[in-house]
C-alpha cells in the first residue's frame, strides 16, 4: 500500500491554517514492503533473475513526483531485495536534494518471522548521500525521509521493540504466524518551504496496540522544540481517531486520502494500516 498526499486545499477552521502553509507541496508516504514483487493474489513472488531489482522501485517513486517522501520498510543491501540501497534509489528517482535513511536494525530476515541481527551492527545508524555505497556488507532495514526542499536540520531516533509480538497474517503463509515486534525508526527534518520552515517526520510504528501509541506520543515530545507546523507521515498501525487522540488534536489525512481538521496543536499525521 502506498498513500499519496497530493495537493489539497484546507477548509477554513481553527487548525487548518497550518495545513495551508504546506498545501502547495506534493507530499507522499509509501510503505515499500521492501519492494518485494507481489503476484495477482497478493502473495510475494521471487524477483525475476534477469530483472533489475531497482527498476520497479525507481519507476514507482518517479510516478509519485513528490517534493517530500516518507518511506517505511526500506531495505539497504538485503539479498531479498537484490542488494539495493532502496533509499538512494528513491532519492535519485525523484531528483531529491537530500535524504536520510535511519536503520532500525542491521541484520537479515529470519526464515519465518523476525530478524537475525548482524554482529557488526549495534543500535541505530543514519545514512545519507555521503554514505551511498558504504557498509555494503552490513544489511539494514528501516525508515527513510527524502526531500527536494532545502534541509535546515536532520534528526533521527530509534524505538525499541515491544517485549512481545502478536499472531498475524503473513503474506504467503496460511493462518496466523507468531511475529515478534521489531525496532522502529523515525526521521525528522526541518525543511525550508515556500512560506517558511516546517518540520516533517517519517515514522513506522509498532503493530502492538498501546506500544505504538506510546511511540507516537514520544514523537510528539521529540519534535516539540522544532519549528511548526508539523507534518507526520508514515505507517502508524493505528486506525480511526486514535492518532489525533494521542496527539491531542490534528488535521488528519488518512490512507484513503480523506482529510479533516480538528482543534488542537498544529500536527498533521499521515496514517496507514500495515505492519
Amino acid at each position: 500500500m502506498h498513500d499519496r498526499f497530493k495537493r489539497r486545499t484546507a477548509r477554513p477552521g481553527p487548525a487548518t491554517h497550518y495545513v495551508q502553509r504546506v498545501s502547495q507541496l506534493r507530499i507522499a508516504t509509501f510503505n515499500l514492503l521492501h519492494g518485494q514483487p507481489l503476484g495477482p493474489d497478493g502473495d510475494p513472488i521471487p524477483t525475476p533473475a534477469t530483472a533489475d531489482p531497482a527498476a520497479p522501485l525507481a519507476e514507482a517513486i518517479a510516478a509519485l513526483d513528490a517534493d517530500v517522501l516518507a518511506l517505511q520498510e526500506v531495505d539497504r543491501y538485503q539479498h531479498r531485495s537484490g542488494l539495493v540501497d532502496q533509499a538512494a534509489v528513491a532519492a535519485k528517482a525523484m531528483a531529491a536534494t537530500d535524504w536520510r535513511f535511519a536503520a532500525a536494525l542491521h541484520g537479515r530476515p529470519a526464515p519465518v518471522a523476525g530478524w537475525i541481527p548482524d554482529p557488526g551492527g549495534h543500535g541505530m545508524r543514519v545514512y545519507g548521500p555521503d554514505e551511498t555505497g558504504s557498509c555494503t556488507d552490513l544489511p539494514a532495514y528501516g525508515t527513510a525521509l527524502i526531500t527536494r526542499l532545502p534541509v535546515r536540520q536532520w534528526r533521527a531516533r530509534r524505538f525499541p521493540p515491544a517485549p512481545f509480538g502478536l499472531p498475524l497474517r503473513v503474506a504467503g503463509r496460511r493462518g496466523l504466524t507468531p511475529v515478534p515486534d521489531e525496532p522502529r525508526a523515525a526521521v525528522a527534518a526541518v525543511l525550508e518551504g515556500p512560506n517558511g520552515q516546517f518540520t516533517v517526520v517519517a515514522a513506522h510504528l509498532s503493530f502492538v496496540p498501546g506500544w505504538n501509541m506510546g511511540q507516537l506520543a514520544g514523537i510528539r515530545r521529540w519534535i516539540a522544540d522544532l519549528p511548526a507546523p508539523y507534518l507526520l507521515l508514515g505507517d502508524f498501525n493505528l486506525v480511526g481517531a486514535v492518532p489525533r487522540t494521542v496527539l491531542g488534536g490534528a488535521a488528519v489525512v488518512d490512507g484513503l486520502g480523506r482529510r479533516r481538521a480538528y482543534p488542537g496543536p498544529p500536527v498533521s499525521p499521515g496514517t496507514a494500516g500495515r505492519r
